[in-house]
């Protein structure tokens, strides 16, 4: 590859590691041990960056696990999930600075190495409808932008009215970090557009993802704005085609199609847009569940959420990459089972076949 890319890779903190799809290890279950020996893997494997997802009744508290491991990592950038509504705006500005400052500069001296996945689902227990909770999030990201760039904040919104200045800690750059923010529906993509940094995408046809690109550009410069692109899938790379299509059926060997239900039904998102299209892609693939080259359903049928993985030879998997660049692709965060043994198999095979870093925005 000509075009430089963010690669990250994915710490399983919502019980989400498997030998095999949906059948649980005790070994493999989300505890502070096993996602932090993700992280400090990812990081030997030279991965830019690590997505730190955030669940409800599933696995580890995201927060406090990001602040751990932010004193064992050196170099590697930390992507924090964090779900709107579980924080006080203002409070939620200071915890981004916090962890930024226990995270420490990156290569440059200059900046920090924390990047904010925003998620816009339902809270625990939560009713509110799909538009208001879009709107909450816009003025969520608003508000945390405003005070850590450390400017004078007089918000008069729908569901925030607030006048201060900043906290006194800042980030290390004194600027707000990337929001990285995915989400499908019209209300999501308004948000996006409005508010965020970087969109992600879950796994699509090239067809659909280059349709979504062009309406987020579209809709972003309405705004007034720009927004570079992300790509967040599974991947299963071996030598041989063969062989990487024999792991991704052995994953599926021992699953349970009421078991995997269960998985799918159990997230807060399980009835989002994005999760639905996951599911209209499983029913469009043929009967390998395979509904483009090397792009594989079957991962979604144990799992919320991203359900595809790229599945090849190491040139397959860079050639998908690359495709996927050409739409206008410039971050990557792939994930794999077991996580650690994939993360592994990707650092040996690809990434250093690939020119990557941390994202510039």
């Amino acid at each position: 590859m000509t075009q430089q890319c963010e690669i990250s890779w994915f710490s399983a903190l919502c019980d989400d590691d498997y030998e095999f799809l949906g059948v649980p290890d005790p070994a493999l279950k989300s505890s502070w041990e096993h996602c932090r020996n993700i992280v400090l893997r990812a990081e030997e494997g030279g991965f830019d960056n690590i997505l730190l997802p955030s669940g409800y009744e599933l696995g580890l508290d995201t927060t406090i696990f990001a602040a751990a491991v932010a004193t064992q990592v050196k170099r590697i950038k930390l992507l924090w999930a964090t779900r709107m509504g579980e924080d006080w705006p203002p409070q939620l500005a200071r915890r981004i600075a916090t962890l930024d400052r226990i995270l420490g500069p990156d290569a440059s001296g200059n900046a920090g190495r924390l990047n904010v996945n925003i998620i816009s689902s339902p809270m625990p227990g939560e009713t509110l409808d799909s538009a208001p909770r879009y709107r909450r999030g816009t003025e969520i990201m608003t508000i945390v932008r405003t005070l850590l760039n450390g400017e004078h904040l007089d918000f008069q919104g729908e569901f925030f009215n607030l006048k201060l200045d900043p906290a006194r800690i800042s980030t290390l750059s004194g600027k707000c970090p990337a929001f990285y923010f995915g989400g499908l529906s019209n209300e999501a993509r308004e948000c996006a557009a409005e508010a965020a940094d970087v969109y992600l995408m879950w796994p699509d046809t090239m067809d659909n993802v280059r349709e979504v690109v062009t309406d987020m550009k579209a809709r972003a410069a309405a705004k007034g704005r720009s927004l570079k692109f992300g790509y967040r899938a599974h991947v299963i790379v071996r030598e041989t085609e063969d062989e990487a299509r024999q792991y991704a059926d052995r994953l599926l060997s021992k699953l349970d199609e009421d078991a995997g239900k269960a998985i799918r039904e159990k997230s807060l998102d399980a009835k989002n847009y994005g999760v639905q299209r996951q599911q209209e892609l499983r029913s469009a693939a043929d009967g390998d569940g395979f509904v483009e080259d090397n792009l594989w359903t079957g991962i979604g049928r144990a799992r919320s959420g991203c359900g595809a993985a790229i599945v090849g030879t190491p040139d397959q998997v860079i050639a998908k990459l690359k495709a996927y660049q050409d739409l206008g692709m410039e971050a990557f965060i792939l994930s794999g089972y077991p996580h650690v043994n994939e993360c592994d198999m990707f650092a040996r095979y690809v990434l250093p076949q690939l020119q990557h870093g941390p994202l510039v925005l």
